[in-house]
């Protein structure tokens, strides 16, 4: 089993940062993605970004120039860094990832509970 803990969600300002992180554990024996999608009230769960084990990133083109994600790789921890945000930023935040698991060798993808990130106008 493989477990995600996430933290860093909260209250801000529009205009204001804040920094999610994800720390993955359990029977992981690769990690080959790891990344964030979103939800807000009434809407589906969208890719906000995502980072793959060889770096290459991808974002949604509504948090471009604005979020940044980067991983640690000997912690197995995913960072989103978001800046200049917005109040249509308000969402819950999930952490995502696909790994091969230490039993069988298969890949599986898990998600972290959740963190509220709200943001006032």
């Amino acid at each position: 089993q493989v477990q995600l803990v996430e933290s860093g969600g909260g209250l801000v300002q529009a205009g204001g940062s804040l920094r999610l992180s994800c720390a993955a554990s359990g029977s992981i024996y690769s990690i080959n993605l790891m990344g964030w999608y979103r939800q807000a009230p009434g809407k589906q769960r969208d890719m906000v970004a995502t980072v793959t084990s060889g770096g290459a990133t991808n974002y949604a083109d509504s948090v471009k120039g604005r979020f940044t994600i980067s991983r640690d790789g000997a912690k197995n921890t995913v960072y989103l860094q978001m800046n200049s945000l917005k109040p249509e930023d308000t969402a819950v935040y999930y952490c995502y990832t696909i790994v091969q698991v230490t039993t069988t060798r298969r890949m599986r993808n898990y998600w972290g509970q959740g963190t509220q990130v709200a943001v006032s106008s």
